[in-house]
């Protein structure tokens, strides 16, 4: 009987990520998938400022950004004409070293990560099933199917389902996954196509009729093609062809299609689970939340879970933390999916809704004040940080304490970037650091030096203080780089307070 620290069921991108970090992190997994190889269509597209920022810790993001395709805008298009623009060049410039949303299609997305999981010295177990597992006596036994058919038994001390909307770590668990589906049939096609809209942006066409979404891909003249399927052809999607769908909304988009490289129809779920933790299994990705593609975050939510979740078990397999440690990660993750799912299903049911009120809406109500809207600075920015998921947060949740100027525990560190050096830089490590703008006490140096908790000291500046951060504050940076304690006074005795109360170890000689 094998045994691992961590049984990962599930290798598409949350899998593979959590596979990742752990493995970095000295934890020996075990990553099985019941597919034959990896996915070979183009599902999820975007990949999100924070993704990137934190996927530097994997060194990951440059070639990521390589590989892409970057998209400097939105579009929206009413009655076959541009009704608005959103540009990202400018507004997310001071917020983020990636301010642009980046498309990536989940096929070489995965094939990239599974790159550097072999790179580490792990193979993905294909045809591999899981049938079900036993918690109890401190660890996991679980029944698995492998390639020749044959049933075999592996024990774990945790195991996490990473394994999609039928997640059978789910089912074994008994999470209910309460939610619902969208009445409409959807297509998905990846097309070479020509005219104005083929430009490398986003494009959305808001018809009386039709939904219509392009998603540029890398490549000239290529582009993914998202729209709704109407009228009794919805009836029996799995006999519909390209060339059945509507062309109104193609046609209003001025698009000339010239080859269709992949085709597929699907329904939209919005659902999240009762509970993302039971005992030593954990749900994240499609497995924990589903819904519509709004936004472009879906992919990246999984990724964020998985990033969550492995530190905390790595912390807790090496010692340095108790189990409840782990409890956090549905504290933080459940309350977050829940709002996404309630914001994109606003999004997505305004964007298809049918009938006269919503048609005046969308057609005639929306392009006058969109752009009004967008227009304003601030509206743009927070437009950007919501979809590049960087207001994304912890406030409130059992691992953040304390306010320092407008930086919170459980805020991302807000991204500055002063005469070429970077303060993410040091957040490449996956530990426990802390920051200092200005002067740290001198107590502080002396405890984080006899604790071997690295110490990052930057001269203060006057762009520290226009991002919100406090001048000679603490700020406690956890292993996936959010803030775990804000410190206005830059004491020790609030440092150890923290680390006292929730039995951690964060320095490698504490």
């Amino acid at each position: 009987m094998t045994r691992s620290d961590v049984l990962i069921v599930g290798a598409g991108p949350t899998g593979l990520v959590l596979a990742l970090w752990l493995t970095k992190l000295g934890v020996k997994v075990r990553i099985i998938d019941k597919t034959a190889e990896p996915g070979t269509t183009s599902r999820a597209l975007a990949v999100q400022a924070r993704t990137l920022e934190l996927y530097r810790q994997l060194d990951l993001s440059d070639e990521v950004v390589a590989r892409g395709h970057k998209t400097p805008a939105v579009n929206l298009w009413v009655r076959g004409a541009r009704a608005a623009r959103m540009p990202f060049e400018h507004v997310g410039a001071d917020l983020t070293p990636y301010s642009f949303l980046l498309i990536f299609p989940q096929d070489q997305h995965e094939r990239l990560l599974i790159e550097r999981l072999e790179a580490l010295g792990v193979m993905v177990e294909r045809r591999t099933e899981l049938l079900g597992f036993d918690d109890a006596d401190g660890s996991v036994t679980a029944r698995l199917r492998g390639p020749d058919g044959a049933e075999q038994a592996c024990t774990a001390t945790y195991v996490a389902g990473c394994d999609g909307a039928r997640s059978r770590v789910r089912e074994t668990i008994g999470a209910g996954f309460p939610g619902g589906t969208y009445r409409q049939l959807f297509y998905v096609a990846d097309v070479e196509a020509a005219g104005p809209a083929l430009d490398g942006e986003f494009h959305l066409d808001l018809d009386e009729a039709d939904f219509l979404a392009l998603f540029p891909l890398a490549g000239t003249g290529r582009a993914r093609l998202i729209g709704t399927v109407r009228d009794d052809r919805a009836d029996h999607p799995e006999t519909l062809k390209f060339e059945d769908v509507s062309d109104r909304a193609i046609k209003h988009l001025k698009i000339d299609v010239r080859r269709v490289n992949w085709f597929s129809t699907y329904h939209v779920h919005h659902r999240v689970t009762e509970r993302f933790r039971r005992g030593r299994a954990f749900l994240l990705g499609d497995a924990a939340h589903i819904h519509s593609p709004a936004g472009g975050q879906g992919m990246n939510t999984g990724i964020g879970d998985a990033i969550n979740l492995a530190w905390k078990l790595a912390a807790v397999l090496g010692g340095r933390a108790q189990d409840d440690l782990l409890d956090s990660y549905e504290a933080e993750r459940i309350g977050f999916a829940r709002r996404l799912v309630a914001t994109t299903d606003r999004v997505f049911s305004f964007a298809t809704a049918e009938g006269r009120i919503s048609d005046i809406l969308r057609t005639r109500v929306a392009p006058l004040l969109i752009p009004a809207v967008i227009g304003l600075d601030a509206a743009r920015e927070y437009l950007f940080r919501t979809v590049a998921q960087i207001t994304l947060n912890y406030r409130g949740g059992p691992l953040s304490i304390g306010t320092a100027g407008h930086v919170h525990g459980g805020d991302r560190l807000p991204w500055v970037s002063v005469d070429g050096r970077d303060n993410f830089d040091p957040l490449t490590a996956m530990n426990w650091q802390v920051h200092v703008y200005g002067t740290p006490a001198p107590d502080l140096a002396a405890w984080c030096a006899a604790h071997d908790l690295p110490l990052h000291r930057f001269e203060w500046r006057p762009e520290h203080d226009a991002a919100g951060i406090a001048r000679d504050a603490l700020y406690l940076l956890r292993p996936d780089s959010y803030v775990a304690l804000a410190d206005p006074s830059g004491s020790v005795p609030a440092l150890e307070r923290y680390v006292a109360e929730r039995m951690l170890r964060i320095g490698s000689a504490a």
